[in-house]
């Protein structure tokens, strides 16, 4: 295709992914964090060393990995793409990272909430 609108549509959703993966990067890295601010005040407030680190660790390290994978399934993705766009054997389908991420982050979700429901 040599339409310079096709190629600037597949750079913004390269683009699009990749923001994802790091926003999912972040909020895994200030999950994790916090678990660990939360053990030291405890900690503090009980003059007793604190144990266990707590899911809050675990989980935020997950997130961290599932933004690097986001990202590298967006690098592969987007070479692809160009590649199939300069050989013009590109067909419009449904993006399939895109549903497996949505429904990923919907059971990790669905999980934190029945968490946060037994913790009460």
């Amino acid at each position: 295709m040599d339409d310079p609108r096709t190629y600037f549509a597949a750079e913004r959703t390269f683009l699009a992914w990749i923001r994802t993966g790091l926003g999912l990067m972040g909020v895994g890295f200030a999950v994790a964090r916090l678990g660990l601010f939360l053990r030291e005040l405890r900690g503090g407030q009980l003059h007793a060393p604190a144990h266990g680190l707590g899911l809050s660790v675990y989980s935020g390290v997950a997130l961290v990995m599932l933004g690097v994978a986001v990202n590298v399934s967006a690098v592969t993705h987007h070479l692809r793409t160009v590649r199939e766009l300069q050989a013009g054997a590109w067909r419009p389908g449904i993006s399939q990272s895109g549903v497996a991420l949505g429904l990923l982050l919907a059971l990790v979700g669905a999980g934190i909430s029945v968490y946060l429901l037994l913790l009460r």
